[in-house]
């Protein structure tokens, strides 16, 4: 009987462990039902290295999440949707990029807020875009770059 009890309790905390986890891993991932957001649409001239559920971050803090990403057939640019949270009101003038974690981390879109007094509305398009940059095509126009400038500095 005693051996019955202790199994009982030791599931009991297993299975406690396992709703924890998976309540912090919802809110992690933000499937939390708390607060709602709304939607801001953006054009891109690359969008490498995002995709659908990509975080959207402000200060270094998650306040969204991509939404969708398309292609504009008459632009040839990348039309993506964020999902803000509600209680962010954002200058109209503000911006979103594209950064990196670093060399070898993922991609993030970021918001940075401009100065405007007049806010974003639900649905407004953020104009002030700055696409991924390809770190090869760095590299190359620094390694092509260099060349043809120690070819000219030398002259003598």
């Amino acid at each position: 009987m005693a051996e019955n009890t202790s199994e009982v309790i030791a599931g009991a905390a297993v299975l406690a462990a396992a709703i924890g986890f998976l309540v912090y891993a919802g809110q992690t991932a933000g499937f939390s039902g708390g607060g709602g957001s709304y939607p801001l649409t953006a054009s891109f001239r690359s969008v490498e290295g995002i995709s659908v559920g990509t975080d959207v971050r402000l200060a270094g803090v998650r306040v969204g999440s991509v939404t969708s990403l398309t292609l504009n057939p008459e632009t040839f640019f990348a039309d993506a949707t964020i999902s803000v949270l509600e209680g962010i009101a954002l200058p109209d003038d503000s911006a979103l990029l594209i950064s990196s974690e670093g060399l070898l981390g993922g991609n993030f879109v970021e918001l940075v807020p401009g100065g405007s007094l007049d806010n974003l509305a639900p649905g407004a398009e953020i104009e002030d875009t700055q696409g991924s940059v390809s770190l090869i095509s760095l590299l190359m126009k620094f390694v092509g770059g260099g060349g043809d400038d120690a070819e000219t500095g030398s002259g003598g």
